[in-house]
């Protein structure tokens, strides 16, 4: 019934989208929407025993939970943010103004397909899903009056989907190999009990093969390249939506096939796996980030290198490891966020995505410079932000595992560090003499940047003190690491 109840909102919302045609109309249907979500979500943790499993292909447990609440809230924030961003596009030619209903329909159905997709008990539904908000991202991204948007559109759905591919001959392997123990199933709760009797070579091939669609989703090297462009020329919000909630659905699956492969011998290769692929998603975001002209490419790569920084996490299969990536998830989701919205003020303000042509945006733009600055400064690790207290404690433990490991991490942290650096001085440090007029930044479009920073430096106190959030997430590493 709950998770029925999450389906019916959205469709009264869908049929509301469809008889409302002006902007704000759209906007406000589109902020209840997301907001009933956050009530709903919230309202479940707090009082219904938990893990609930509703039937064989749905179930709710608190990481499921959790993800849908910082889905829900990053969909919020980005429908507060549209009111003036869409108003912003249309009265500047960029976006049709008949095409605000696609862009609405399409942004409230996606909600509504990452939900479910969190709440797949079934790994096979878990994949029609992925699929789904895969096409529905790019029906966003192709809202706007322009060409290269659609190609960008078409690489993300091509190699994504062909990534996917390999994720489904990985769903057969694991369907074919729990029929040797069983009648065959898909159902994660199922494969999580019976995942130790499984044939151990079999199930490792399958892990990889999945492995494969799961990581080209979130932007993990070497399936990222789709990555940089896409965020770039996607509209600022649907930037936000991608990185902070869509990336997250592909960690997920990875996660949840780590805690199946942690109960069975391959459990250590399995993990080295996941340090490889994340290793190289630091490098090669990291190399790539320096000679970056454009500030949105910039900090896609930066996605990169955190979701491979969070993979090394994972892969250390310790709870303490994991207690941190499920923290860094939370924090990178609302650091990405706010720097994404600001660079979509700067847009706006300056016309152009490139670092060069972009000077004394400080005195233009104070709060989205101020949100990119502390932003930059968040996602090195810095303080006090919430992003620190995780990167600190995951180096930590990747020190006590090698410590040659920790050196290469830091040493490409420090090349990402040079990289914003170099694009920052440029961005808010260089004078222009030109006379450029103010953009007059809607106060919806300065709210999130706001809640997000006040947020941040709230996560970070929580991580210091490890308090009420703190205690969920350690019920979630119990739960995903049970013997």
């Amino acid at each position: 019934m709950m998770i029925l109840f999450y389906g019916i909102t959205t469709a009264v919302i869908v049929m509301l989208l469809l008889l409302f045609k002006s902007h704000r109309s759209l906007n406000f249907l589109s902020c209840i929407h997301a907001g009933i979500y956050v009530l709903m979500t919230t309202m479940i943790l707090v009082t219904q025993k938990l893990p609930i499993i509703i039937n064989q292909y749905q179930f709710m447990d608190r990481l499921s939970l959790y993800e849908i609440l910082i889905s829900s809230g990053i969909f919020f924030l980005a429908a507060l943010y549209a009111r003036g961003y869409i108003d912003s596009l249309t009265k500047a030619g960029d976006m049709n103004p008949r095409n605000s209903n696609l862009f609405y329909t399409a942004f409230n159905i996606l909600l509504c397909l990452v939900t479910l997709a969190l709440v797949s008990n079934n790994l096979a539904l878990f994949w029609i899903f992925l699929e789904l908000t895969t096409i529905t991202s790019a029906i966003l991204m192709v809202t706007l009056n322009a060409k290269e948007n659609i190609v960008a559109a078409l690489e993300y759905v091509f190699i994504a989907s062909t990534a996917m591919l390999f994720s489904l001959i990985g769903l057969i392997l694991v369907y074919t190999i729990s029929k040797t123990v069983g009648t065959g199933t898909l159902d994660w709760t199922t494969l999580m009990n019976e995942a130790s009797a499984f044939p151990p070579g079999i199930l490792m091939l399958s892990f990889v093969l999945l492995l494969i669609g799961f990581a080209a989703k979130s932007g993990i090297a070497p399936f990222h390249f789709w990555l940089p462009y896409t965020y770039a020329k996607a509209p600022s919000v649907v930037t936000v939506i991608m990185s902070g909630s869509i990336s997250n659905l592909g960690m997920y699956g990875i996660i949840r096939m780590f805690a199946i492969m942690h109960r069975t011998p391959e459990a250590g290769l399995a993990s080295w796996v996941l340090i490889i692929f994340g290793v190289a998603s630091i490098i090669i975001s990291s190399l790539t980030m320096i000679p970056r002209t454009n500030f949105k490419k910039l900090i896609a790569l930066s996605s990169v290198e955190q979701n491979g920084f969070m993979l090394i996490g994972i892969g250390l299969n310790t709870p303490i490891a994991l207690f941190w990536v499920l923290f860094h998830t939370l924090a990178h989701a609302l650091n990405k966020a706010m720097l994404f919205f600001s660079a979509g003020i700067l847009n706006r303000q300056y016309g152009t995505l490139s670092i060069k042509k972009i000077k004394n945006a400080l005195v233009l733009q104070p709060l989205a410079s101020w949100g990119l600055i502390l932003g930059g400064a968040a996602i090195l690790g810095l303080p006090p932000f919430a992003l620190f207290v995780s990167k600190f404690f995951l180096l930590m433990s990747i020190g006590n595992v090698s410590i040659p490991l920790l050196l290469i991490v830091l040493f490409f942290m420090l090349i990402v560090a040079a990289a914003f650096a170099l694009a920052f001085t440029h961005m808010f440090f260089s004078r222009d003499e030109r006379k450029i007029p103010r953009y007059p930044t809607p106060m919806s479009m300065k709210i999130p940047i706001l809640i997000l920073g006040i947020l941040l430096i709230a996560l970070f106190i929580e991580g210091l003190m490890q308090t009420g959030l703190s205690d969920f997430i350690v019920l979630m590493v119990k739960e995903l690491m049970k013997p």
